[in-house]
């Protein structure tokens, strides 16, 4: 079972890889929230329904310990959604840890009674004999929904039974009955659960898992290589896309996890982070001390802390708010004025370090310090700054306060939460970046100056390389029905009704079966004979062809029902048809069995024969339709006259035949078509 699931894109249930505990322990702790929230519903109807007072008093006691225990558990489930160190890649610890998300809990669902039950009284079918379909559903989707490995097989994993379950609604899901199968799915958040009988619930969720799956695939990437970066950096664009494709599609889920708001507020952390490892990208091959790089970074950094605080601003938001974790605001808040800081820092070692010289472009030089504010600081000109040492002094060391005020707000607010204090990483980055800022400072202090305090400017933000979506081609793939057995989806579906399937007996007369076929699979039944055996048998005009004697033909086209077909003799044959209930709603297949002039390659299916001699069996004077079984058998007759497809060797090839030509009306006892 292990190398099968492995195999698959599934992971062993069994293994206790963190990321394998964690979501156990999420789990668990579902189950312990849905027990206490069944106890809460309990007790407030027992308070709404009595009027003992000594029994209200034993009820409000008891909520209140129900409600202290669904916050301890709620804590609890936070706790797991901030323990980002397990999905960081051990490779990338200099690296500031990203936020990924946690996958949606689910309860199995079992889909043999229902599934049997529809196959047996909608499709006619022993619903038994579709046992291993109903199994392999089942596995497939216990692996997609709980045990998805954390890669590109993980990800392919779940798309195919998303997929899948677009092909399953059209099967099995009528818009007049109820299946009786009910998806059960927790908010990742609050780990309440939410449970429907539609497919719409189950598939927003799983869309939700591939976005969860990509967010851990760019989590633990080796972002201290540039293939890591690239690779964490298309996973995020994706699970943006697939996030943002869930909420375009799907706006009416009950989970508030899956909220327009709440994935709005996701999509743009996604994004942020995308731009934080663009940023880190840039920085990767190190960062050269020259006046234009400096530049060029500082706006790169004031771009990746703007992003951050319109995704803290997303979260301070309510109801947002009071469902997010303290965490990830926190988390988004330290980014932000962690990258502010990083931007100032770059301006003042430009303004410090370099000094204007003569070969040096002034006119580069000014337009670049232009456009780097919305105003001039203290209203001086960008030339007036680049030319005078102690401009470029006063306003460096300004951003330098700015960059050291920025770095100590990061050190408090990281703090405040007891999750990123156990981030050694994180502390580390922040401690050594307030540190670099102040023996920088230290080495341009001068007591005289503070007399002359400045506040340096905010940095106009700016980046080569704007984060953006990616919605993935996999949850677009296609894959095989695996209820394929039913027949095509455009005939066989839970909205088309038709007949049970009825047994005809075809036999031949007058080397004539009396109809032809057309259509891609499942063919149907054109221009019968109303005098024919088989229509006396109860076959009717746009009946499907399913099944022919033993065989199954629901899958076949003309040409392979032909071989099927091009041995019947006197004797006959048993075929299965189905006819459509509602005319209206019959598909017309475009292909035609029939010769339509002209074309290469179209089959003609159509014989002419005549004969003047040949007499009617049954007395009866008609003009009879051929079927394309009628293939070269000469008349008895020498005086017959037949234009028909040869029948020697018949390899399953049909050759191109000119139209059948005209003849005359007064041939009324010829069999002619």
């Amino acid at each position: 079972t292990t190398i099968c699931l492995i195999k698959n894109g599934g992971c062993n249930p069994l293994a206790q890889t963190g990321r394998s505990k964690l979501q156990n322990q999420r789990a668990s702790l579902n189950q312990q929230i849905i027990k206490q929230m069944r106890m809460r519903a309990g007790a407030e109807n027992l308070l709404k329904a009595t009027s003992n007072n000594k029994v209200r008093d034993m009820v409000l006691l008891e909520l209140s310990y129900v409600n202290a225990n669904l916050q301890r558990l709620m804590e609890q489930l936070e706790g797991l959604n901030s323990s980002v160190e397990v999905y960081q890649n051990v490779h990338g610890s200099v690296s500031i840890p990203l936020i990924p998300l946690g996958l949606k809990e689910t309860k199995d669902v079992d889909f043999t009674g229902p599934f049997k039950d529809f196959i047996l009284e909608h499709y006619s079918e022993d619903g038994a004999s579709y046992q291993d379909e109903i199994d392999d559903l089942m596995d497939l989707r216990k692996q997609a929904c709980r045990t998805p490995s954390r890669n590109d097989a993980g990800v392919e994993l779940l798309s195919n039974y998303f997929s899948q379950l677009s092909l399953l609604e059209s099967r099995f899901y009528s818009p007049n009955r109820q299946m009786g199968i009910f998806f059960t799915w927790y908010d990742s958040f609050t780990g309440v659960p939410v449970c429907q009988q539609n497919m719409s619930l189950e598939k927003a969720s799983v869309l939700f898992n591939i976005g969860a799956l990509y967010t851990q695939i760019g989590t633990r990437s080796d972002r201290q290589t540039r293939t890591g970066l690239e690779e964490a950096i298309t996973a995020f664009q994706r699970s943006s896309g697939v996030l943002h494709h869930l909420k375009e599609t799907f706006t009416h889920t009950p989970s508030y996890d899956m909220s327009p708001a709440m994935l709005s507020m996701l999509i743009k952390m996604m994004l942020a982070q995308v731009q934080e490892c663009l940023f880190e990208k840039l920085a990767l091959p190190g960062i050269r001390n020259e006046f234009f790089n400096l530049i060029r970074m500082a706006q790169e950094a004031a771009k990746v802390g703007e992003v951050y605080d319109q995704v803290h601003q997303s979260m301070i938001q309510m109801p947002i708010k009071d469902n997010v974790p303290f965490f990830w605001s926190t988390m988004a808040q330290v980014k932000t004025q962690h990258y502010r800081s990083l931007a100032h820092y770059f301006i003042s070692t430009a303004l410090l370090d370099h000094q204007i010289n003569p070969s040096d472009d002034e006119d580069k030089q000014e337009k670049a310090l232009s456009q780097l504010y919305d105003a001039m600081p203290d209203g001086r000109s960008p030339l007036d700054i680049l030319r005078q040492k102690d401009e470029r002094r006063h306003i460096g060391k300004a951003h330098l306060k700015r960059a050291i005020i920025g770095q100590e707000e990061a050190l408090r607010i990281q703090g405040l939460c007891r999750h990123l204090r156990k981030l050694d990483m994180l502390n580390n980055i922040l401690q050594a970046s307030h540190k670099r800022s102040l023996s920088k400072f230290e080495q341009y202090d001068n007591e005289d100056e503070f007399t002359d305090y400045m506040d340096a400017p905010d940095i106009i933000s700016k980046t080569e390389q704007k984060a953006e979506m990616e919605v993935p081609a996999s949850i677009k793939v296609k894959v095989k029905d695996i209820f394929h057995r039913l027949g095509p989806l455009s005939v066989f579906s839970a909205k088309q009704r038709w007949t049970a399937p009825r047994t005809v007996r075809l036999k031949l007369e007058d080397r004539d079966l009396g109809f032809t076929l057309k259509g891609d699979a499942p063919v149907q039944i054109q221009s019968l004979d109303p005098l024919c055996y088989a229509a006396e048998d109860g076959l009717k005009e746009g009946d499907y062809l399913v099944a022919v004697g033993d065989t199954d033909c629901k899958w076949m086209g003309v040409s392979d029902v032909m071989k099927l077909l091009k041995d019947v003799d006197e004797e006959g044959i048993d075929i299965k048809v189905v006819s459509m209930m509602d005319s209206s709603s019959q598909p017309m297949p475009a292909k035609s069995a029939t010769y339509s002039g002209g074309l290469p390659k179209t089959y003609s299916m159509i014989c002419l024969a005549f004969d003047d001699d040949d007499k009617n069996p049954k007395g009866r004077k008609v003009t009879k339709k051929m079927s394309f079984l009628s293939w070269g058998v000469k008349n008895k007759h020498k005086s017959a006259s037949t234009l028909s497809l040869p029948t020697a060797d018949y390899s399953g090839a049909l050759p191109i035949h000119k139209p059948c030509p005209t003849f005359p009306s007064s041939y009324n006892d010829s069999a002619l078509y």
